[in-house]
């Protein structure tokens, strides 16, 4: 369906999606606030707020849409429901508010400051904590500015960062946590722009341009990282400046702003399989379990010629490999009981934040037939998928 919401009577300047709820909220420059909603087939303006102040630098909705906080270019906090109520407001003077994101859970709410710093507050309003910034030195004498803040909202395992802060002069770090001490630390090369995680939160795009010392010419790119930093690719786009970019749904697609135009790249995930006595063996992602503590995968073993599948769940998969009648899957063990197994078995002394591994050897129905646990097979084997 292709429509043209009309309402602003400036230029609009933020818009955020609620997906939930399925509304959309728009801002222009005026501090105009419009919710659209959709009903039998066509958008319509659900409800306007002005607060005739000031203009609106980020909004962000929680993850099941509920509330909505609203942070103003004069430092104003409004934290709202889905059906308009207001829920609380907040005056925070001589601080200058650029960026909004709400936990995973809902339960705290980060602000990204003009000068690099980010604050965290309670969703009631109290100040919490400062966040321990590392990939740029901050001081009174010299601001960093964000250009994204992205806290990835859906079930992701403890252990993977999901706390993106990226700032324009080409630093960003990702965190486990809001306590996290040791953050992952990028350099992108580039002067970033805007980011964004896809879906299942395994990769984080980020945007930029990218200046070419020795011609002076600039290029637009978009790079893609795994949570723990490693760059998977990057991607050359065409047009003078991008500003924005957004997955798809399902993060099959990625649609890039760049100029008056919008440009769409398609995904190809790197999908873990093998194939032996033939069988298909594959991680099937969407069947992920996770929970707070802990994730488990699923793991399909598909007969080619009897068109039987079986499946086995197993922990955090990290690669795989077939060689004859069998195959070798590469675990995490983040279990505590399984973890207390491979303290008593191991030779070498181990602690229990260690990490620990397990090689199962599994024939073609998925039984396993046999199995290691070790604490530094990853360090000396690469898997190939």
């Amino acid at each position: 369906m292709n429509q043209t919401l009309d309402g602003h009577k400036e230029g609009v300047k933020v818009v955020t999606w609620n997906e939930s709820q399925q509304k959309l909220t728009s801002s222009d420059l005026d501090g105009v606030i419009m919710v659209w909603m959709i009903y039998k087939g066509s958008w319509y303006e659900e409800m306007t707020n002005d607060r005739k102040k000031s203009t609106v630098n980020s909004m962000c909705w929680t993850s099941d849409g509920a509330k909505i906080c609203i942070v103003y270019e004069d430092g104003a906090i409004i934290v709202g429901s889905v059906d308009g109520n207001r829920i609380w407001g907040k005056e925070l003077k001589n601080t200058h508010l650029t960026s909004v994101q709400w936990s995973p859970d809902n339960g705290l709410i980060l602000f990204g400051l003009a000068n690099g710093e980010c604050h965290l507050y309670d969703n009631q309003g109290n100040f919490a904590m400062k966040l321990n910034i590392q990939c740029v030195t901050l001081s009174p004498n010299r601001n960093f500015r964000i250009s994204a803040l992205c806290w990835y909202s859906g079930r992701a395992p403890s252990n993977r960062p999901v706390l993106a802060i990226c700032f324009e002069t080409c630093k960003l770090q990702i965190m486990r946590n809001e306590s996290d001490d040791a953050p992952v630390i990028i350099d992108t090369s580039m002067r970033n722009i805007a980011a964004e995680w896809n879906q299942d939160g395994s990769v984080l795009s980020v945007c930029g341009i990218l200046i070419d010392f020795n011609t002076s010419k600039e290029s637009n790119q978009v790079n893609f990282y795994s949570p723990f930093g490693h760059l998977i690719r990057t991607l050359k786009v065409p047009g003078n400046e991008i500003s924005s970019l957004s997955w798809e749904g399902k993060s099959l697609r990625i649609a890039m702003a760049v100029d008056s135009f919008i440009y769409f790249a398609n995904i190809r995930p790197d999908y873990m399989w093998c194939y032996f006595e033939k069988t298909i063996v594959f991680l099937n992602k969407s069947s992920t379990n996770h929970t707070r503590n802990s994730t488990t995968n699923i793991i399909t073993f598909w007969n080619t010629v009897s068109n039987q599948s079986f499946l086995k769940e197993v922990e955090p998969a990290l690669g795989m490999a077939a060689c004859n009648d069998h195959c070798v899957l590469a675990v995490e063990c983040l279990n505590s009981n399984m973890k207390e197994n491979i303290v008593t078995i191991s030779t070498n002394p181990i602690q229990s934040d260690d990490k620990c591994y397990q090689l199962m050897l599994c024939n073609s129905i998925g039984t396993t037939v046999d199995c290691k646990y070790k604490t530094d097979v990853l360090t000396m084997v690469k898997f190939q998928t």
